[in-house]
């Protein structure tokens, strides 16, 4: 049973264990290198893909645990919470995340393990991305249309291409390898390369 099953997500139990996944999860982010945002923007200048190989890894080590939770009976869909997907404001703000991510070098989750390890451009993105909440929230009640547009309600990727989760699991796991042979042959040409 999970909180969002029980509706204890209001809960202090809810709020403690969130609080140790947090702790847990910055860890191993600041462990990974990701308390560097020279490393994090190396993905978008082709020079370092460690962001992608350990995000790819998390993704695909979630995926295999749903599956295989879920073949249990030990989770189910009606277990887990479901975003409700809105493609407009979605598309519009994974933009303005992605700009910003390339400009400054940092996301939130990653801004705040910088921040944690001494990063002062990291408590300033995290102080710009606070004001532009604020901004967000002053001007919600003009754009409640645009909010709205694109709504698709609470819906899986497996249900939006109609297949099973296996399979959906099977494809992700396989575009991961593939990726992963290609990064590890890009690495080695790089390490071979005889400096100008």
């Amino acid at each position: 049973m999970t909180f969002f099953e029980t509706g204890s997500l209001a809960t202090p139990a809810a709020f403690v264990a969130a609080a140790l996944i947090g702790l847990a999860f910055g860890f191993w982010l600041e462990r990974a290198g990701f308390g560097s945002s020279r490393k994090l923007a190396g993905i978008f200048y082709l020079r370092d893909f460690a962001v992608v190989q350990v995000m790819f890894t998390a993704v695909v080590t979630a995926l295999i645990g749903l599956f295989v939770l879920q073949s249990a009976g030990i989770a189910t869909p009606a277990s887990l919470f479901t975003m409700e997907t809105t493609l407009g404001p979605q598309i519009l703000g994974g933009a303005i995340f992605g700009a910003g991510f390339v400009v400054a070098g940092w996301c939130p989750g990653t801004a705040l393990v910088g921040a944690a390890s001494g990063k002062l451009d990291a408590v300033a993105f995290l102080l710009a991305a606070g004001v532009g909440s604020l901004g967000y929230a002053a001007i919600y009640g003009s754009i409640t249309g645009f909010s709205t547009l694109g709504a698709c309600g609470a819906i899986t990727l497996p249900e939006w291409l109609g297949v099973p989760i296996g399979v959906l699991t099977a494809a992700v796991a396989a575009l991961a390898l593939v990726m992963f042979a290609v990064i590890a042959r890009i690495e080695r040409a790089r390490s071979t390369e005889v400096p100008a």
